[in-house]
């Protein structure tokens, strides 16, 4: 395996650990709307663990291949671009609030860490899918140079 496949291997993980992470996330959010806070806290954690094996992968998949030129043109690249910038500004924002909300439910503080997920849980979950979305435009669906 060349590092253009490791890459591209690495890239499918990715996409795969956005998907968990989303999937876990709206998981966890049902669980604790019908108050089943173990299964809420499992889903949670998964979604954490997802989100940073998303980060590891992330960045060896770059150190191994650098950044791609999407191929696509026109309305295509506008999407592209707005999709990306907008899930990559909201990923490095929304980690210090992840991080705290589990130091909040560590610490047992409920009500602030319910308070703050109203807020995180939207961004985080919309960071997740358009994880999904960039690996589709860019991998699958119009490629890169």
């Amino acid at each position: 395996m060349n590092a253009n496949e490791a890459g591209d291997l690495l890239a499918l993980i990715n996409a795969t650990l956005n998907a968990t992470s989303a999937i876990a996330l709206i998981t966890g959010f049902v669980f604790i709307r019908r108050k089943v806070v173990d299964k809420h806290k499992r889903a949670m954690l998964t979604a954490v663990g997802a989100s940073a094996l998303f980060l590891v992968f992330y960045v060896a998949r770059v150190l191994l291949t650098g950044t791609h030129e999407f191929a696509g043109e026109g309305l295509a690249r506008i999407t592209y671009f707005s999709i990306l910038f907008s899930h990559m500004a909201l990923a490095v924002l929304v980690l210090p609030f992840i991080l705290r909300l589990l130091w909040l439910a560590q610490k047992e503080r409920f009500e602030d860490h319910k308070k703050l997920a109203r807020y995180v849980f939207p961004v985080w979950a919309y960071v997740s899918v358009t994880g999904l979305l960039v690996y589709l435009l860019l991998y699958q669906i119009y490629g890169y140079a």
